[in-house]
């Protein structure tokens, strides 16, 4: 659990500031769970460069409560909890300060999200809440207001674990549950787990990936390796100590994020998937008759391929689809060996190219338009879908066929600015197998929206 928090001060010399508001969200990694927000009466009087910052004066504080009759639900609020602010050490400083003057020695675990946006945000103009909060779209209301802030953070900071694709904020996290002797049984760890559509990753008792998964149904998914009986499972019953998840909403995200998050982390029981699962690819190569055949192959990375498959049999379901949506023929799809056997198939079946009763120049324009339908070399594209909550999208952006990463979003600006996107998107590397998964899921997906640019 995380509290995310910030407040405003009086201004002052240093380590003589006292706190004029304190806003603190806990954040469960996924959505805010409680919230404690309070003016606090600092029994000093504040700058008056921070009235003008803040609106906050004097006035205001005077029947507010002082930092002693609070302090017991910032304490509530932040036991057991990873404090979590923008420049942290400030805000971390101020509340050890005020503990102190009570003789109370507050100590926590914190996070930077300053610290953490230049590592996985690099190359920002500016790092200051306002302008970084803006850079990336995400809405704020109340600036320089405790709530405000801490709420921008906590948008902020759920960015930031979705950007961190090697897992470090949250293998720390559960290194720090580890220390406390927290040693959950298999049942506590499925009650909590969402039935919904995402990315699980299994860690062992040292914070460790072991096994990363995507399912329409975490919940159920984790449950089914819980009591199954294969030899993974048994694996994953034996080193489980925590399971962990995103919501992603759209399937392909999920399929996105599996595919990179296994090659990043390497976990132990995913082997089978560290490597190209795309075995057989689809070529296209022009006969002797100058007519355009479509051929299934063992992918071979010297050949430019179509698009690929993981299993033969896809392959050849795929191909025998392509016939049918596309009118080509089905000997030059090598689904038919002899011209004898086209014989016995209806124009709509197979309409005749081996044999001649189809000119080249249009019969090669439908290759092409599958072709061009099922790559998007050289194109610009963001694909809409459906996002995590009812309100929210997400979208996978493609540069000049090149795959960049995706985003979530709920503001219309935020995806209409191709420069705010770039800034929100969570970059992912391009290669072979999420273009394969992008191809497929285009073609299969009845919600995604196709969007040129």
């Amino acid at each position: 659990m995380y509290a995310i928090l910030d407040i405003e001060t009086t201004g002052g010399q240093f380590n003589e500031e006292g706190i004029t508001e304190i806003a603190i969200y806990k954040f469960d990694g996924h959505e805010v769970v409680d919230q404690f927000i309070s003016l606090v009466n600092p029994e000093i009087p504040i700058q008056p460069f921070v009235v003008k910052l803040t609106g906050i004066n004097n006035a205001m504080l005077r029947s507010a409560p002082k930092f002693f009759e609070v302090a017991k639900r910032i304490i509530e609020m932040t036991n057991d909890c990873v404090i979590v602010a923008h420049n942290a050490s400030f805000d971390y400083r101020i509340l050890r300060t005020e503990f102190r003057r009570l003789g109370y020695d507050f100590q926590a675990k914190t996070i930077c999200t300053v610290e953490l946006s230049k590592k996985l945000i690099p190359e920002q103009p500016s790092y200051s809440l306002g302008k970084l909060v803006r850079a990336l779209g995400i809405p704020m209301a109340d600036r320089h207001r405790a709530s405000g802030d801490a709420m921008a953070t906590t948008k902020l900071f759920k960015m930031l674990l979705e950007k961190d694709l090697s897992k470090e904020i949250i293998k720390d996290f559960i290194k720090l549950e580890i220390e406390k002797g927290i040693s959950p049984k298999l049942l506590d760890i499925v009650e909590h787990l969402p039935s919904k559509t995402g990315i699980y990753y299994v860690h062992n008792e040292k914070g460790n990936l072991i096994y990363i998964g995507k399912s329409r149904n975490i919940k159920k998914r984790i449950n089914q390796h819980f009591t199954g009986n294969s030899t993974k499972c048994k694996k994953i019953q034996a080193g489980v100590f925590a399971v962990t998840y995103e919501e992603t909403g759209s399937e392909l995200i999920a399929l996105l994020k599996e595919s990179e998050e296994i090659k990043i982390n390497k976990p132990i029981l995913n082997r089978a998937q560290r490597k190209s699962i795309f075995q057989w690819a689809l070529y296209v190569e022009k006969d002797e008759n100058g007519y355009l055949n479509l051929s299934l192959q063992k992918a071979d990375g010297r050949k430019k391929e179509i698009t690929s498959f993981a299993t033969l049999q896809e392959g050849k379901n795929a191909l025998f689809r392509i016939t049918a949506s596309h009118h080509l023929c089905q000997k030059l799809t090598g689904l038919y060996q002899t011209k004898k056997d086209c014989f016995q198939y209806k124009i709509k079946e197979c309409d005749g190219a081996c044999i001649g009763k189809v000119p080249t120049a249009e019969y090669n324009l439908r290759v092409q338009e599958f072709i061009d339908k099922n790559s998007f070399e050289n194109q610009n594209l963001i694909l809409v879908d459906r996002g995590r909550t009812i309100n929210e999208r997400s979208a996978v952006l493609i540069e000049n066929g090149i795959y960049k990463g995706y985003a979530f979003y709920d503001l219309n600006y935020q995806i209409s600015n191709i420069e705010i996107l770039k800034n929100i998107i969570i970059p992912m590397q391009n290669n072979r197998d999420v273009k394969t998964i992008i191809q497929s899921y285009i073609r299969k997906s009845k919600t995604l929206k196709v969007i040129s640019f």
